[in-house]
């Protein structure tokens, strides 16, 4: 058993000594590459092409780019709009996200297309506008990471992203879900087997803009910041799917979102 960790990622893993550095090497070159090409700051990412991209351009991503901005688009239909990447402006608006450039902030309309996924992996941008993957990717690198591990020969093993972790393998995973009136003390545990589970509250980023309280949690119909005093934990199949559905179910208060059921999922509120 190996662990390695990063200021935001760890690995657990089960596997002979002879192959553990080489299946967390793995692990940690997928999430490099996830931070590589949908880096919001980086001027040379997947992200930071489409943002800066016209209107009716048509762009040629990594696959792993058009998989999250697939599964973006189809968690924002799902959710009625609740999940949107096309956030962006409001973000950099309140400080949350630096401006990619110095053309000035776009618009935002909470009901905008901002982009629509050809067939891979083709991108077409749909209108002016940015995006931000923030509330996706990381559970996405944690889905990369797991199968990493697994081709690499991992019996068992636990990712944890900061918040968002995925367990694989026949044995549980013990895991402490903040107080978010005390993040600093647990309010639950849980136990993870072979699934995934992300957590998402305003914590941490919560603070004071222009005399108001904003985070770096949109509301995706409105554009208003989600600032309540609760945390969302999320259970699914995949890291990616938890991630999204925790912003829908902060944003709708409603741990019976239908699109929890709809992704094989289940949440709890603190």
């Amino acid at each position: 058993m190996i662990r390695r960790a990063q200021p935001w990622l760890g690995t657990l893993v089960d596997i002979t000594a002879d192959g553990a550095q080489q299946a967390v090497s793995l692990a940690f070159a997928e999430v490099a590459l996830v931070h590589r090409l949908m880096s919001f700051h980086d001027a040379a990412s997947d992200i930071s092409r489409l943002n800066r991209a016209a209107p009716d351009d048509v762009l040629e991503v990594h696959p792993h780019t058009w998989q999250v901005l697939q599964l973006a688009a189809q968690m924002a239909e799902l959710s009625q709009g609740l999940f949107n990447i096309a956030c962006a402006p409001r973000l950099v608006d309140w400080l949350c996200l630096p401006p990619p450039n110095d053309a000035g902030i776009p618009a935002y309309q909470p009901s905008l297309a901002v982009y629509h996924c050809e067939q891979g992996p083709l991108v077409r941008k749909l209108a002016h506008g940015w995006v931000d993957v923030g509330g996706i990717v990381k559970g996405y690198a944690v889905d990369l990471a797991v199968e990493a591990l697994q081709r690499a020969g991992a019996a068992s093993g636990c990712v944890n992203a900061g918040g968002d972790l995925r367990g694989f393998g026949d044995r549980d995973w013990p895991v402490a879900v903040r107080d978010p009136m005390a993040p600093g003390r647990a309010a639950a545990q849980v136990l993870l087997r072979d699934e995934a589970l992300a957590t998402s509250a305003a914590y941490f980023s919560a603070r004071q803009h222009d005399g108001r309280a904003v985070s770096a949690l949109v509301d995706g119909r409105s554009g208003e910041p989600l600032v309540d005093s609760i945390s969302v934990s999320v259970r699914a199949p995949r890291c990616a799917v938890a991630d999204a559905l925790t912003k829908v179910v902060l944003a709708s208060g409603d741990a019976q979102h239908p699109a929890l059921a709809a992704s094989q999922a289940s949440a709890f509120i603190i």
